[in-house]
């Protein structure tokens, strides 16, 4: 038992909530950090050691930065500490400010980003059939105070990038897109990173390509390119010289070097996800009332994010569902939930954003993501589907067996 081949799941009495024994022995995690070549890393670290440049612009952050370009096909890299200063800094490059248009149903941090500079977020709805911003519901959004627009490429899956840059284009506004979910992803056959005025990665350890840390910012704007990497170090161009408002934003060295070394490794990584995307796409074949979202594959992608949608006709909450994995030492997740707008501080100051959020607020109390990668033990696709399975087949609270 604990390795999820051996447990039997047939009714309720079998499940961990119930006081059964859990099918894994230890937490399978959402978003566990994917390795590449350990004894590649550890040259680089030996390297960064004695040489004893481990910030300020070092040769592997240039490095990273150059290879990261190339790889998705963009002019400019400028890599920075964490997805959440990319946001920052290039709200601030952008010159955005009064209101800006976002999904509600994104991480926190692509409102926070705005708020922190004095900017409203302005949260518009999605498309209930792809969790992305729909274009008309931005439209119905834009205000005389409307300065920008962030599309979110959700779960790796592009936002309506055309509808979009259309829309921004006849308002005069400001694109750009939080990319936090989607390296090596494509809209078409073009890999996200060169859509909008800009766009931003996050390469937090959670993501399925990490730099421990990190995050970048990729345009084809050589203007903005140039401010951007002003901006990260405190606006100083050369020594004591400073000639534009910054902050501190830069990469470490270390961080750099091990994102150079996922970098190498980032085709298996995408294998092992679409692995398990897979297997639970088999798993989940005959669940009447569990949809699980699919990757275009026409398209490039990294399905990094398990996800699936519990239907409102199914017996059992989603809740009571995410309970009874928990209990079976699966750690899933109530992705975006319970939606931006309804945190603190936008749930005070728009009490009523709501309203115009149907498909968000449906969305997120029917989402659960799941375990993948090369983190996914053997057959834990098939124990989470009988899981559900035994749930919804007695129809009832999971803990009346």
């Amino acid at each position: 038992m604990g390795d999820g081949t051996l447990k039997s799941l047939q009714r309720l009495s079998d499940l961990a909530i119930n006081g059964a024994p859990p099918a894994f022995s230890t937490p399978v995690h959402v978003g566990r950090p994917s390795v590449g070549n350990k004894e590649e890393f550890l040259r680089r670290l030996d390297d960064i050691l004695e040489r004893r440049w481990f910030t300020n612009d070092g040769p592997y952050v240039r490095e990273f930065e150059k290879r990261i370009a190339e790889f998705l096909g963009v002019k400019h890299c400028i890599a920075v500490a964490n997805g959440t200063l990319a946001l920052e800094i290039a709200i601030r490059a952008l010159g955005l400010h009064g209101e800006v248009i976002v999904p509600s149903y994104t991480f926190i941090a692509t409102a926070h980003a705005l708020w922190w500079q004095g900017i409203t977020p302005v949260f518009a709805d999605i498309d209930p059939a792809t969790h992305n911003l729909d274009p008309a519901a931005v439209r119905q959004m834009i205000t005389p105070r409307t300065t920008g627009i962030i599309g979110v490429h959700l779960w790796g899956r592009a936002a309506p990038v055309r509808e979009l840059q259309k829309i921004a284009d006849e308002h005069g506004l400001a694109l750009l897109f939080d990319a936090a979910h989607a390296f090596g992803c494509s809209y078409g056959t073009d890999l996200i990173g060169r859509f909008g005025r800009l766009e931003i990665f996050s390469f937090h350890a959670t993501k399925f390509f990490s730099s421990f840390e990190g995050g970048a910012i990729t345009t084809n704007d050589d203007e903005l390119a140039d401010a951007m990497r002003l901006m990260r170090n405190f606006g100083f161009s050369g020594y004591d010289n400073v000639i534009y408002p910054g902050t501190n934003g830069k990469l470490t060295e270390v961080c750099a070097a091990m994102g150079l070394t996922n970098l190498d490794a980032v085709d298996g990584f995408i294998a092992n996800n679409r692995d398990a995307y897979l297997a639970y796409k088999a798993a989940f074949s005959d669940l009447k009332f569990v949809t699980m979202l699919d990757y275009n594959e026409s398209e490039k992608n990294n399905y990094q994010y398990c996800v699936i949608e519990i239907s409102p006709d199914c017996g059992v909450r989603r809740d009571q569902i995410v309970e009874a994995l928990h209990a079976e030492n699966i750690l899933a997740r109530r992705y975006f939930w319970p939606g931006c707008h309804r945190m603190n501080p936008y749930r005070d100051l728009f009490p009523h954003a709501g309203l115009v959020l149907p498909n968000t607020s449906d969305v997120a109390e029917r989402v659960v993501v799941l375990p993948g990668g090369s983190a996914l033990p053997l057959n834990a696709a098939t124990v989470i589907a009988d899981v559900i399975r035994v749930l919804e087949s007695e129809r009832g609270d999971p803990k009346d067996g």
